[in-house]
């Protein structure tokens, strides 16, 4: 990947293992890290973001190759692996901190965004208003080093068997048909 033609990209969709576990299988994606936007808290802890009290989301931030991935083919794999339409919360994941949010960082990127959003509610994969927060990006921290590649160190993990394994199944069947997994 060339490093001077790279991009970023923050967002949330509820847990970050399941988010942060399959952008990092993607082609073109040289990171994807774990941590918090869009709160009022500097420098969060997750037992405080926990208690739904600071304002930040479990976010992803990816870092990526335009020239191998486009931003509407991350988009399309944002609203795969989370249900838009869920207000706060994803399955049994619940508070601000699960929230659907896509953090922009200028006008170019906030129409991409909106349009990503319509493009998925027109497909009809998921039924229902979307609540997808569209909010204007303003610091990422990164989640303690426990959870970057969480799913990878614990699959065996209560939560990783029942929920993030099943998902990464799903999206590797999907992602994997599509020719966008990398081949590790």
């Amino acid at each position: 990947m060339d490093n001077n033609n790279l991009e970023q990209i923050t967002f949330g969709g509820g847990c970050f293992w399941c988010v942060e576990s399959c952008f990092n299988m993607l082609k073109g994606v040289q990171s994807a890290i774990s941590g918090y936007s869009g709160g009022h808290k500097d420098n969060p802890t997750y037992e405080e973001v926990c208690t739904g009290e600071t304002g930040h989301a479990e976010v992803v931030q990816i870092t990526y190759d335009p020239a191998v991935i486009s931003y509407e083919q991350l988009m399309d794999v944002f609203f795969f692996l989370h249900d838009p339409t869920q207000l706060n919360r994803q399955g049994n994941d619940i508070g601000t901190q699960y929230r659907s949010v896509i953090y922009y960082k200028d006008e170019a990127e906030k129409a991409k965004a909106e349009q990503a959003i319509k493009t998925s509610q027109e497909s009809g994969r998921w039924q229902g208003t979307y609540v997808t927060e569209l909010t204007k990006f303003d610091i990422f921290w990164p989640a303690e080093q426990y959870h970057q590649g969480y799913y990878n160190e614990n699959p065996t993990q209560p939560y990783c068997s029942a929920v993030v394994g099943p998902k990464i199944q799903k999206f590797k069947k999907h992602f994997g048909e599509l020719g966008m997994l990398n081949q590790a």
